[in-house]
């Protein structure tokens, strides 16, 4: 067995080991919740619960209908996620201010900063807007068979599963001890892996179908791509659920560094450059790309993530790749269904049991948000396709001049 099969292999059994273990603890902290409330009163299931499950249902909701919004109209849904987001984000920053909790206090600030950050993101891209739209456009034009289906089964598991933690994380609430925080601590860092898991299944599978729709002609049956995903896959796609967003969470950080220090004395400066020096080579060890490779070739998401990265930088589009909005426009369309949800949530807990308002709007908002870009992975995968397709044959007939000539035109913009 091969050093990369062997990691494969445990993490997949550390992914199924976990799914059992939270299970037993979010049953155990469910029952320990009843029994306590028998002998205490101070936690209200009802209003703790209901808005925080209505929530979660809406979120589905919003997931599906979005995601159906993008494929009809690419363009326009994008430049709509570009400002909804920062606005919602904004009124969640107003609900946390009125529930007046320091806890609340400091979630509002984070969100202010949050829309005021985005809104400048948003007047800063708006001059790429319409290329990412056509690739969208692009890469969804043909989507694969039963993909609103997949979609469809993706986001009602997230559905129950979201549900079957938030159980747990209201019984950790009930009684409310040293533990319990770290309970509820293990149960969000489980809601966010198995989401990314989720997400990150659908494009290995999707990607895989579109790829070798856009390079050979040939259609793949989705429901077999999803068995080969599950079946050879599932062990890296757990790796790079932890890798990947990790290195995309220390390369925004430096992009955004890199944008405030500007002006910065020389000392700030080489620390920000090396900084950046760090994410930028990171990138190429743990990328959304490398996913492609990982259905089309079963590599590791390390030896895939390289791959792909030196062969955009053969083909010369890595600029285009580092200004593509794809991954923008998921984040953006995350926030702003989690934002949606965090209000609904949120207000209904303020207006039922002031107390609860901030807890039940932070943990809204992970739903919301995770359930967003759950429905919108095979979306985002039908775009990582379309450009690791390019990026191995630019000479292809089924790709026309838009790649080309908007590579001309960031080159004109640098000059």
């Amino acid at each position: 067995m091969t050093e990369g099969n062997f990691l494969n292999k445990l993490f997949k059994n550390i992914f199924y080991l976990h799914l059992v273990s939270i299970t037993i603890l979010v049953i155990v902290l469910a029952i320990r919740s009843i029994l306590s409330a028998s002998h205490t009163h101070h936690f209200d299931t009802q209003d703790w619960y209901l808005p925080v499950l209505v929530s979660t249902a809406f979120a589905a909701i919003a997931g599906f209908a979005w995601q159906a919004l993008t494929a009809f109209n690419p363009l326009r849904t994008m430049k709509v996620a570009f400002w909804l987001s920062p606005l919602l984000i904004g009124l969640v920053g107003f609900l946390l201010v009125s529930i007046g909790t320091t806890g609340s206090l400091v979630a509002a600030a984070i969100a202010v900063v949050s829309a005021v950050t985005q809104s400048l993101y948003w007047c800063w891209v708006q001059p790429r807007l319409e290329h990412a739209g056509q690739i969208l456009l692009l890469s969804i034009a043909i989507p694969p068979q039963i993909a609103t289906g997949v979609a469809f089964l993706s986001i009602i598991t997230c559905t129950l599963y979201s549900s079957l933690l938030f159980f747990g994380i209201g019984g950790a609430t009930a009684t409310n001890t040293s533990w319990d925080i770290l309970f509820i601590f293990a149960i969000l860092l489980s809601l966010t892996w198995t989401a990314h898991i989720i997400k990150n299944t659908q494009q290995v599978a999707i990607s895989h179908i579109k790829y070798m729709q856009l390079t050979y002609g040939l259609e793949i049956g989705t429901i077999m791509a999803f068995k080969n995903t599950f079946k050879h896959s599932i062990g890296t796609i757990c790796i790079g659920s932890i890798l990947v967003p990790v290195i995309c969470v220390i390369r925004g950080s430096s992009r955004a560094i890199s944008m405030v220090s500007k002006d910065a004395d020389e000392f700030m400066f080489s620390c920000t450059s090396c900084y950046s020096a760090i994410a930028s080579r990171l990138v190429a060890y743990g990328n959304r790309w490398g996913f492609v490779h990982i259905g089309l070739h079963n590599k590791g998401i390390v030896q895939s993530s390289k791959n792909i990265w030196e062969m955009f930088q053969r083909a010369g589009i890595e600029q285009l790749i580092n200004s593509d909005l794809t991954s923008s426009f998921c984040f953006l369309s995350g926030t702003a269904g989690g934002a949606a949800c965090a209000l609904l949530g949120g207000s209904w807990a303020l207006m039922s049991r002031r107390n609860y308002a901030t807890e039940v709007s932070i943990y809204t908002f992970l739903s919301g948000y995770f359930m967003i870009r759950v429905a919108m992975s095979w979306i985002q995968a039908g775009v990582s396709a379309y450009y690791v397709a390019y990026a191995e044959n630019p000479q292809n007939q089924k790709f026309d001049c838009t790649i080309p000539k908007f590579i001309e035109e960031l080159q004109r913009s640098r000059v």
